[in-house]
């Protein structure tokens, strides 16, 4: 007896890109709405950096997803749409100090939590609510170490990577991740840090390094599109990142042209497909 084998070719998963770019919900005007995901697919974005909500006096972040039905349906919605979410920020500490934040802790888990719904694996933490006197030597110094050491314990633990947002150059940022020393902690690069301070973006790149770069914030301060954007080389910087061997994801988070500051689908739209045509 003959058996007939049908030889079946195997379908092999499309190579990730190099490069792929999102775009922040709360910068346009969609933070935790369904919509957000919708959007990003309008304006061609690959994914959408999703905020954990308004912090201000409350005890906790504003956060649906919390509401297992609530986080349920926009994972459902995420995927039907293609859109990912490479990055949840915790946006409220933009504002909000976390030297003095009694419940700090709680606030990561809660955001460590909300990414298990995404699959994501990197949470995004400004430290500008905490000011800048932390960032001598001191007291205060001392303790934002603690604070953030403790941070990446639970990353590491929950196998995540926090991005920090210091405000300050590559050479002080290199000096705090080795007092920091944790796995779980890097820097969220963001353009307009090194733009406003007059810094050279390539050469803050390179300073930093490959290994302590988790994300980008690609954009600029409000002003032009980045296509127009005298201050921001993007041809440069892709050549400076492929040089290091870093990839991953681009977000965009402002670079709006104020005559339409207001047209989100123009601003982002046009940025994230000015992005794609340099990076992609």
């Amino acid at each position: 007896m003959l058996i007939a084998c049908l030889w079946m070719p195997v379908m092999s998963k499309p190579k990730p890109k190099r490069y792929q770019v999102a775009a922040c919900d709360w910068m346009m005007l969609k933070r935790q709405k369904l919509g957000e995901f919708a959007l990003a697919k309008q304006i061609g974005a690959d994914g959408v950096e999703l905020d954990m909500g308004s912090l201000g006096k409350r005890v906790l972040f504003e956060n649906q997803l919390r509401d297992p039905e609530k986080a349920a349906l926009f994972r459902r919605t995420a995927d039907s749409l293609g859109v990912q979410v490479p990055s949840v920020a915790m946006s409220g500490f933009f504002a909000q100090n976390l030297i003095t934040r009694e419940n700090y802790l709680e606030l990561v888990r809660d955001c460590f939590k909300s990414m298990k719904v995404f699959g994501t694996k990197v949470a995004f933490l400004p430290l500008g609510g905490s000011g800048q006197e932390w960032q001598a030597a001191g007291a205060l110094h001392d303790e934002m170490v603690r604070r953030l050491r403790a941070i990446g314990e639970l990353a590491v633990n929950e196998g995540v990577t926090v991005g920090l947002r210091t405000g300050e150059d590559a050479a002080y940022d290199k000096r705090l991740l080795k007092e920091i020393k944790s796995k779980g902690i890097k820097i969220y690069f963001n353009f307009q840090v090194a733009a406003d301070a007059g810094r050279d973006i390539c050469e803050e790149l390179k300073r930093l390094g490959r290994k302590n770069i988790i994300q980008i914030h690609a954009s600029n301060t409000d002003g032009k599109n980045l296509r127009e954007d005298p201050e921001i080389n993007m041809p440069a910087i892709k050549q400076t990142l492929d040089k290091m061997g870093w990839s991953g994801w681009l977000v965009i988070e402002r670079s709006r042209d104020t005559r339409f500051v207001r047209d989100v689908k123009r601003n982002f739209g046009n940025n994230v497909a000015y992005l794609k045509e340099i990076f992609q």
